[in-house]
């Protein structure tokens, strides 16, 4: 019933404020008003994957108070206007509902994961308002039936991208012939990840099962494929289940290298699956000081261990060079208002971040480099850089 109120409640605002967002398409979305540059965070800052999007706030916020010190934006201070979408992919519709129709931001960052991204597309192309999603990573985000969405964009690689760099990595690097899928059937970013990873892998998927977010107790499956003939184990999925499967994993003895995408780079990962569990484990990156993909990453890495006092990850790094695409798309356009931010991020060429340095291609999805992370009792131990 609480899901039905909750279902209907969303559908209502989406009715009641997605026609007025900006004045609509055909208003050609939001304009700067007053004296500062108002962009909106609409991001998972509680609930079952809150690690990402605060991560992501950490570099939005960093890179805000960066430029704005430098002295803004076409002669503008940004004004950045926070919301939580609380993990669900409802609130993040109505967070984009209201970030465009009330709060009148001139574009979005966020939401971080795939799910909720695709939710606010609807209502952000109504009010043609832009989006930079900085980690939401499964394909269809910024193509939907073979249509490019017109004000989606991304800083990060897609799944396709991750899927098969990690199966090349399997079968090249760790000589795996024989993989086993552990997979979460309830998400669109591992469904994704399992795809293409099997597209890609020329050798033989041992075993596939799967799991749903949120579950807690994996025995039963690494019991079936504990006495399987197999080289590695993939598990798509985000770092909650990702952590606790590594960590049963390894109680039992299972000791195959482990495989994994972007899902895996955060901190939490480790605190969950507990460091000493955490060796022969690798995962796609976005960011790597082992690695870096341009110069921009040791003044970003002193910069934020200054203003945080921790090491930054890929999401703090994602959510960074977010704001900064956002910079460039309006310089380059020497304009702040929606419509041309929008042609700003699409014409984005060469822009040089610390996740490296990136030309949108015709998808809105940046071409750009990426790096499989090793760890060894949780800590980075290697970093292979892999281009496009």
């Amino acid at each position: 019933m609480k899901k039905f109120s909750f279902l209907f409640a969303s559908l209502f605002l989406l009715a009641a404020c997605g026609p007025t967002a900006g004045g609509g398409a055909s208003g050609g979305g939001n304009k700067v008003e007053g004296d500062t540059i108002k962009i909106g965070m609409n991001m998972e800052l509680s609930g079952d994957v809150s690690a990402y999007g605060n991560a992501e706030k950490e570099g939005i916020t960093l890179a805000v108070e960066e430029i704005n010190e430098a002295g803004g934006v076409l002669g503008k201070k940004l004004e950045l206007i926070e919301k939580d979408n609380k993990s669900e992919n409802g609130e993040a519709t109505s967070v984009a509902a209201n970030l465009t129709a009330k709060d009148k931001v001139v574009a979005v960052v966020g939401p971080a994961t795939s799910g909720a991204t695709k939710a606010t597309i609807p209502n952000m192309t109504k009010a043609a308002v832009p989006v930079i999603t900085p980690s939401g990573t499964d394909d269809s985000i910024t193509v939907v039936n073979d249509k490019v969405q017109e004000y989606i964009f991304r800083a990060c690689f897609q799944d396709t991208f991750q899927g098969v760099i990690l199966a090349n990595f399997a079968q090249d690097n760790l000589k795996a012939k024989n993989v086993v899928i552990i997979g979460d059937n309830s998400s669109d970013y591992a469904i994704g990840l399992t795809k293409s990873f099997k597209d890609t892998f020329k050798g033989k998927i041992a075993k596939e099962e799967t799991f749903t977010a949120g579950d807690k107790d994996f025995q039963a499956i690494l019991t079936k494929i504990k006495d399987l003939d197999y080289d590695a184990i993939y598990i798509p999925g985000y770092y909650a289940e990702a952590g606790l499967i590594i960590k049963q994993a390894r109680e039992m003895g299972i000791d195959k290298p482990i495989l994994g995408a972007d899902g895996f780079g955060d901190e939490k990962l480790v605190e969950i699956a507990g460091a000493k569990n955490v060796s022969e484990v690798y995962y796609t990156g976005h960011f790597s000081e082992k690695a870096p993909a341009t110069d921009k990453v040791t003044p970003f890495v002193d910069a934020f261990k200054k203003k945080y006092d921790k090491q930054p990850s890929a999401f703090n790094a994602l959510g960074y060079d977010s704001v900064y695409m956002l910079k460039q798309a309006m310089e380059d356009k020497d304009s702040a208002d929606s419509k041309d931010i929008t042609a700003g991020l699409a014409s984005l060429k060469d822009f040089v971040g610390v996740t490296g340095k990136m030309t949108m291609d015709k998808d809105h999805n940046p071409e750009k480099s990426a790096v499989v992370l090793g760890l060894t009792e949780g800590k980075e131990t290697s970093a292979d850089a892999v281009n496009p």
